[in-house]
């Protein structure tokens, strides 16, 4: 009897899990593309990483892509640390090499830039001060990227300051920290708005900062995309803005995950969102 060639799977770590909308992406990716491979979510408890990372391996699996609460943990455990993932801090992408080392990378912040790319073409990085709401791992990943494109300055706020200040000690004299009490008059000038906080997601309370001060001219993203529309997008879209959903972010980041551990690197277009948001 001929070996029959390993079927590559991979999947997404995280504890919780059930919510990712990670395995309907790349299930339509898959058959897209006619790969028999598989993509599976995995609860996988903090004290259950290692072993998890040893073991993926060994069952045919070629990477996974890693969420809450682990991606600063997998960090300490990866053999190659990519300088985008060691600069942000955490990781969301795991490739299980051939020779048997873990690669990690960090592929939110080019999947944040690639989302405003694609939906608000003409935006420019240098036309002004960026707005950071939230100082996680997802706001380390879009200032490291706003820096690089060329955002000459970034207001950053955070619920707690202290998170905010580390960032600002982090990346350098091009981020200023605000309380978040005056969240609002960071606003007055800015280009760019950037939402990187859980506030406004379904089951989550509300966004409230007031937008009295946001300029017609800005662009207005929310990393939230659970309602797809929040009410930061509406409030702001109402007030004339541009804005750019969540949503095109977490498709934008699994594609370079994709690539590497099944082979073609997927479109990013309508057919993904609806087969995403159907899910």
């Amino acid at each position: 009897m001929t070996d029959l060639p390993r079927i590559p799977l991979a999947g997404v770590i995280g504890h919780p899990i059930a919510h990712s909308r990670s395995p309907a992406l790349h299930g339509f990716w898959l058959k897209r593309h006619g790969i028999k491979g598989h993509y599976i979510p995995m609860d996988v408890a903090p004290q259950d990483l290692k072993e998890a990372l040893n073991l993926l391996p060994r069952l045919g699996f070629v990477g996974v892509n890693v969420t809450i609460p682990h991606k600063e943990a997998v960090l300490q455990l990866a053999d190659i640390v990519t300088d985008r993932a060691a600069l942000i801090g955490a990781a969301n992408t795991l490739i299980f090499r051939k020779d048997g080392r873990l690669h990690a990378d960090n592929t939110d912040g080019a999947g944040f830039m690639a989302n405003l790319r694609q939906n608000a073409p003409d935006w420019n990085p240098a036309a002004g001060p960026a707005v950071v709401f939230g100082a996680g791992g997802a706001a380390r990943a879009v200032i490291a990227a706003l820096i690089e494109v060329g955002v000459p300055e970034i207001r950053l706020t955070n619920r707690t300051r202290p998170r905010a200040e580390t960032l600002r000690a982090d990346f350098g004299a091009k981020v200023l920290v605000e309380d978040w009490t005056q969240g609002g008059n960071m606003l007055e000038g800015a280009a760019t708005v950037i939402n990187t906080t859980s506030l406004g997601m379904a089951g989550k309370p509300p966004f409230r900062v007031p937008l009295d001060a946001l300029e017609p001219t800005a662009l207005v993203t929310d990393l939230v995309y659970n309602p797809l529309q929040t009410p930061l997008l509406l409030e702001a879209a109402a007030r004339g803005c541009r804005t750019v959903d969540g949503l095109g972010m977490l498709l934008h980041q699994a594609a370079p995950g994709f690539e590497r551990w099944f082979g073609p690197r997927p479109e990013v277009d309508q057919a993904t969102r609806d087969a995403v948001l159907s899910a």
